[in-house]
């Protein structure tokens, strides 16, 4: 079964027909460049990417805070690695919930 889009809250305002193309552009950046990941509270996940994919990845954050506006993106930067930070409301725990499992699933099936 796929649970790909299970992360897309009910809320989002992106149009339906959209939903599954945004949610393979985060795929594939979770498949190709998470170096690792870390749930450091009910409303936080933190996601450490290659560095190279700071482009990407700002886009998408950028993108995905104008339909689901709970989300808050930041990200810092070092020499190596890139850390998006994403933060939500905690009546929106599920939404984390699901996305660090789909990070989880996608960062591992490519190591």
């Amino acid at each position: 079964m796929d649970n790909s889009a299970e992360w897309v809250p009910p809320s989002c305002s992106l149009p339906t027909a959209e939903r599954p193309l945004r949610v393979a552009e985060f795929d594939r950046l979770f498949s190709d460049s998470v170096v690792g990941f870390e749930r450091t509270d009910v409303r936080t996940l933190r996601v450490t990417l290659d560095r190279d994919a700071e482009a990407d990845a700002r886009s998408l954050a950028e993108r995905e805070s104008g339909c689901c506006s709970f989300f808050d993106f930041g990200f810092d930067t070092s020499d190596s690695v890139l850390t998006m930070s994403v933060v939500v409301p905690e009546s929106h725990a599920d939404v984390l919930d699901a996305l660090a499992r789909r990070v989880g699933a996608l960062a591992g099936a490519n190591r």
